[in-house]
């Protein structure tokens, strides 16, 4: 895996904007208010030839009785212990705080490398940095984030700590985004599929504000659950506030997944009109997809008639697999990565032209194109030139002669030959008016 750097320190002090100065985009949410990041966020960064994980964490305050603030701790205690490099980041502004003082005496018994920055020295003030060497870590780096002023002698830092590159890891992460409504269990189905808690757990709404990215390995792959806030009807979220960037991420996270798991509550007696609007947006995606209904201990409810409402209600991704699981128990939570992997292998398939024009053939015999205004279409042949999601092209005489309804036949034809569960299928038809 790649050297892991996190981000630690105090509220306040900088960190998520740090973190997204390095990985060079908006990635953590930024709020004046205390608590705003809450679980370890992951991002892929580089320096100098230089890959590596970049944790942003949230404020740390040891000695808070507060729930949130207790998880957070526990979060950051996680991060330090996977941690090749800590950074310590202070405020240069207010100085030394007891707060900082006891983060020290928790960092000063980890035996990973800390680098410590003191932030917010807009005017580079080097004076303002000599009481930090009181905490006893070394040297402190002066920094400004907003200035850009110091930035690249700390990566340098950084960087020093990583052990020497053996050979080039070139297998992509595959990514998993997890997407519901809020309180249906994403984050406790992340903590049960890792194996230990990894992301903060409430039963109150809106916990998880940020994609938290979770890499792990499976089958020897490198993998990364990206478990996101809750999706909400648009009107319950304001645009401008914490919860209004939440959503956006969501949407960044499913738009960026290899493989989405769409998590419903199988306590309730049907999906909700959110439920199927959050699948529609998966499905408009184009990315593969596992239905996992989670809450399955809650009560003995009939499988085949819940399956029954899923067809009903998500009909216009009939293609979707689904799973029943409980990650209170784990009952069934180990089949999911199984599910996850033949979808995202339909996803990825590709087909001879040979096979497909043999299929095509076989739908045209079956059933002509309709006909309009006395003009029948004429179709030639079918080529698939992507995949993730599988997409076929059509060539006819006249595109406009392919209506809706014979479009979803030639898909239909294609899914009966070609085991395409759990991905999307895209078909785009092209006449000689395109190729002109």
């Amino acid at each position: 895996m790649k050297p892991i750097v996190a981000i630690i320190g105090r509220p306040n002090v900088g960190k998520s904007t740090f973190f997204n100065k390095i990985c060079g985009k908006r990635i953590s949410i930024v709020d004046d208010t205390p608590g705003v990041t809450r679980d370890r966020i992951y991002a892929d960064a580089e320096w100098c030839g230089h890959d590596f994980l970049l944790v942003d964490t949230g404020g740390l305050d040891p000695k808070s009785e507060d729930k949130f603030q207790q998880d957070i701790f526990k979060q950051a205690q996680v991060a330090i212990e996977q941690a090749h490099v800590i950074v310590f980041l202070v405020d240069g502004k207010t100085g030394v705080n007891a707060n900082d003082e006891d983060v020290a005496k928790i960092l000063k018994r980890s035996k990973t490398p800390v680098v410590l920055v003191v932030n917010k020295l807009d005017n580079f003030e080097i004076e303002n940095t000599y009481e930090f060497y009181g905490l006893g870590l070394g040297d402190p780096m002066p920094l400004s984030v907003e200035q850009s002023k110091g930035i690249g002698d700390v990566l340098d830092k950084i960087v020093s700590y990583f052990p020497q590159k053996t050979e080039k890891q070139d297998e992509k992460m595959t990514k998993i985004a997890i997407v519901g409504r809020p309180n249906v269990g994403k984050s406790s189905l992340v903590n049960r599929l890792v194996g230990q808690s990894r992301v903060v757990v409430s039963d109150i709404e809106g916990t998880t504000r940020d994609s938290v990215l979770v890499p792990f390995r499976y089958n020897k792959k490198d993998y990364a659950f990206v478990d996101t806030a809750g999706l909400r009807r648009a009107r319950s979220v304001e645009k401008a506030s914490i919860e209004g960037y939440s959503v956006l991420r969501t949407m960044n996270a499913i738009e960026e997944a290899d493989v989405v798991l769409i998590v419903f509550d199988g306590s309730e007696e049907k999906l909700s009109e959110q439920d199927f609007r959050i699948a529609g947006f998966v499905h408009e995606a184009g990315k593969p997809s596992v239905v996992v209904v989670n809450k399955w201990d809650i009560k003995n409810s009939n499988k085949n008639a819940f399956e029954e409402i899923l067809k009903k209600d998500l009909a216009f991704m009939d293609y979707f697999k689904s799973i029943y699981v409980s990650a209170l128990t784990g009952e069934s939570v180990g089949q999911i990565m199984e599910k996850v992997e033949q979808v995202y292998q339909n996803a990825s398939k590709r087909i001879s032209t040979g096979l497909l024009n043999e299929i095509l053939h076989d739908a045209i015999l079956n059933y002509q194109p309709p006909a309009h205004k006395g003009k029948r279409c004429k179709v030639q042949y079918i080529t698939q030139p992507s995949t993730n999601p599988p997409t076929f092209v059509i060539f006819v005489n006249d595109a406009k002669l392919v209506n809706f309804s014979y479009r979803r036949y030639l898909e239909n034809k294609i899914r009966e030959k070609i085991d395409f569960s759990g991905s999307p299928i895209k078909i785009v038809i092209r006449g000689r008016e395109d190729k002109e």
